[in-house]
């Protein structure tokens, strides 16, 4: 991987990993239209520690809340119950499980036949349909403070999906939060959390696979995840006032829009459907 491949892809993986339209997509799209060779999930996954250290900077007071409450939650119980901030957080722990779990059960496929053009672009067509209708139909009176562990298990399964780039980790979170009633703002929020653990733990997991074999070098990698950091924190607060005041239809056009262009230029042999060697 050249410097200015790890510099287009860090400002890729800033601009797309909050909003609602798949990073691992964009960056696997991205690398396809340059000409390059598949970036990998091993880098897709490690560049993905810089976005998520911007949610961590973000969202600094409440995650430093949340983990003061889940810490006092140890020694007292009782405070699930009394203590919105450490039943966040077992709530956030909960629902990592499923991500977690179907991320091992199935790396393989995440590290190839996920990485298929055909079927990104089905899921960014598909999935922003989805997101669209919830969206539109979902109702607008629930805040976290409703979140319950049900609701927190939705979410994960609803996370787990992006491991199929193209669905979108926001999106898909996002989606089961205005499908279960929350407002935009509340469901954007618990998103961004909840990929926190999930996020590290899967960079942190595939660090080891950077420098060897076909993954791109030590340099580059870093390189792209500092841009990431520092494009993804803007983006982050950007999107927060954005959704007060807006909906989600601008971003289900330009899923579709783009799922369309794809399975064209696929259909047309412009592109070639499979992921080939990692960069």
């Amino acid at each position: 991987m050249s410097w200015l491949e790890a510099l287009v892809l860090g400002l890729v993986q800033g601009l797309t990993e909050f909003l609602p339209i798949s990073s691992s997509a964009h960056l696997r799209i991205t690398a396809a239209f340059a000409g390059w060779g598949d970036p990998g999930a091993a880098f897709t996954a490690v560049v993905q520690l810089g976005t998520e250290t911007a949610v961590i900077l973000y969202f600094r007071k409440k995650i430093g809340r949340i983990l003061a409450g889940w810490f006092r939650s140890l020694r007292r119980p009782s405070l699930w119950r009394d203590d919105p901030d450490a039943r966040m957080g077992w709530l956030v722990i909960i629902g990592t499980i499923p991500i977690a779990v179907l991320g091992l059960l199935f790396e393989d496929e995440i590290e190839h036949a996920f990485r298929d053009l055909r079927l990104i672009a089905a899921t960014l067509i598909v999935f922003g349909i989805v997101l669209g209708i919830a969206d539109h139909l979902g109702r607008r009176d629930r805040g976290l403070d409703h979140l319950t562990v049900p609701h927190g298990i939705g979410f994960g399964f609803a996370q787990a999906l992006a491991l199929i780039p193209g669905v979108s980790r926001s999106g898909g979170t996002i989606t089961a939060g205005r499908l279960l009633g929350y407002r935009r703002e509340e469901a954007a929020e618990y998103a961004f959390l909840l990929a926190v653990p999930a996020v590290f733990a899967s960079g942190l997991y595939q660090l080891a696979d950077i420098g060897g074999g076909q993954a791109p070098e030590w340099g580059p990698t870093v390189v792209a995840t500092i841009v990431s950091f520092v494009v993804g924190y803007a983006v982050i607060a950007w999107l927060m006032r954005f959704i007060k005041t807006h909906s989600f239809l601008p971003f289900v056009g330009y899923r579709i829009a783009l799922g369309i262009v794809l399975l064209v230029l696929v259909g047309a042999g412009v592109l070639e459907p499979d992921a080939g060697p990692a960069m």
